[in-house]
């Protein structure tokens, strides 16, 4: 599956010292170059990164794609966004662009070492190598190098280590096309530094894990070993960050295998999920039986018990109003409202819902109920349906008569019940039939 990104001309491997990895594994550090070549790599050629292309060009400044959407490029596949590296520090690339007239935007990160240039409608996230000099587990105090190695070296995981000339050079110094080839995730050098270096990693290993590995269980145990021993180091990240990246891990592969294996490492208990026991269960029940994917509110509401989990959850992980409040529905409602077993209209108890609540987003809520109960046809069904519009108001009632409003109230919620029994399928005028009759 991989040969045809490349052309037939590849450098050969070039040897250059030992490096250990993780633990007491063993590895040569080596660069490997090879011609990427395929349509995805050739798309990215806009006209504007055309102009940056030749703006460090005539500079001298060394200009690669760098990280995630190397990977991506290896995979056969077109990066959402892409990253670039520089040997031009932040001052250099502002005296370039400047002089060039090419316009800067969002510069918060020039610290670390990024600049923003705008150019042909296009936005170029450029960075320049770096190195870290002092890390506290969430920051790193950098200093910047022109050396592409060390700026590989302080990189997370092999797969993400990689550079790509803009003349699709492949430059990877760690490994990382074969553990990409062979579906791996490890870590850059030794596991137990890395991590330390940011505690996040912890969860970004699980997240690529989810994303790259074939099949649950293939794990390096060092690499466990080391995220045991760090997993403490979790509780000093902040709850946005842990709860970007735990989406991710819901909604991939190997969702069921990867979770489990945060409580058995005792991560769990630092990222705010420390309900245990019987919630696995459900947990692995809500993975298997949806097929269609569900939103990691949805996932994560099978591992809760009660409202105060919600709570709880919502003081470590800082999730939106929204998602707190789709956890508090589905876990009203998960064992309460279920498909009718007495009727030729097994959804009519989810539409009835959606007919009589006044959340905007009731239907939404519904489906992703359907999708935690595995109920799929309905859910396919619930999608399809247009929510009806109750046909008789307040003043309709009037209209024939009746002007006590307590009296009005109890006549459309008559009505109401009356059109719910019928399907909706009962127009004004036979409801308010009945209004006259009376």
């Amino acid at each position: 599956m991989w040969s045809h990104l490349f052309g037939q001309g590849c450098k050969a491997s070039l040897p250059l010292f030992p490096c250990s990895r993780a633990g007491l594994t063993v590895l040569w550090r080596h660069l490997s170059t090879m011609k990427l070549e395929s349509p995805e790599f050739q798309s990215l050629f806009t006209p504007g990164l055309k102009g940056v292309a030749e703006l460090f060009d005539g500079a001298n400044y060394e200009l690669r794609i760098a990280g995630g959407a190397v990977r991506d490029l290896l995979s056969g596949l077109k990066p959402q966004d892409v990253d670039f590296a520089t040997t031009a520090t932040p001052t250099q690339m502002k005296e370039m662009f400047q002089a060039a007239g090419v316009r800067m935007i969002n510069n918060r990160g020039e610290k670390h070492g990024t600049i923003t240039a705008r150019l042909h409608e296009q936005n170029f996230e450029i960075t320049t190598l770096r190195i870290d000099l002092i890390t506290d587990g969430r920051h790193a105090e950098v200093e910047f190098t022109t050396d592409w190695e060390k700026d590989a070296e302080r990189r997370d995981l092999t797969i993400n280590s990689m550079f790509l000339g803009l003349d699709g050079t492949l430059y990877d110094y760690f490994n990382g096309y074969d553990d990409l080839k062979s579906s791996k995730v490890r870590f850059v050098g030794h596991a137990n530094q890395r991590i330390q270096e940011d505690y996040l990693r912890i969860l970004r290993y699980f997240r690529f894990y989810g994303r790259i590995a074939k099949k649950p269980g293939d794990h390096e145990p060092e690499t466990l070993e080391a995220i045991k021993e760090n997993s403490k180091g979790l509780a000093g990240i902040s709850g946005e960050r842990i709860w970007m990246e735990l989406k991710k891990i819901l909604v991939g592969k190997h969702a069921n295998h990867l979770i489990c294996l945060m409580y058995e490492l005792d991560v769990a208990n630092y990222i705010g999920q420390n309900v245990k026991g019987s919630r696995i269960q459900e947990f692995e029940a809500v993975l298997k039986m949806s097929e269609s994917l569900p939103k990691p509110m949805t996932v994560l509401t099978s591992l809760l018990k009660v409202p105060d989990d919600i709570t709880k959850l919502d003081l470590r992980l800082k999730i939106s109003k929204d998602e707190k409040n789709l956890g508090l529905f589905l876990l009203k409602h998960r064992r309460d409202l279920v498909k009718a077993t007495d009727t030729t209209e097994p959804l009519k108890p989810y539409k009835d819902f959606v007919i009589d609540s006044r959340e905007v987003d009731a239907t939404s809520r519904i489906c992703e109920l359907l999708k935690y109960q595995g109920e799929e046809d309905l859910l396919h069904e619930m999608q399809q349906w247009s929510v009806p519009t109750f046909p008789v108001s307040g003043h309709d009632i009037r209209k024939i008569g009746i002007s006590s409003g307590k009296e009005i109230g109890v006549l459309l919620q008559e009505l109401r019940d009356r059109w719910k029994r019928s399907g909706y399928r009962m127009d004004k005028e036979e409801l308010l039939s009945y209004v006259k009759k009376g």
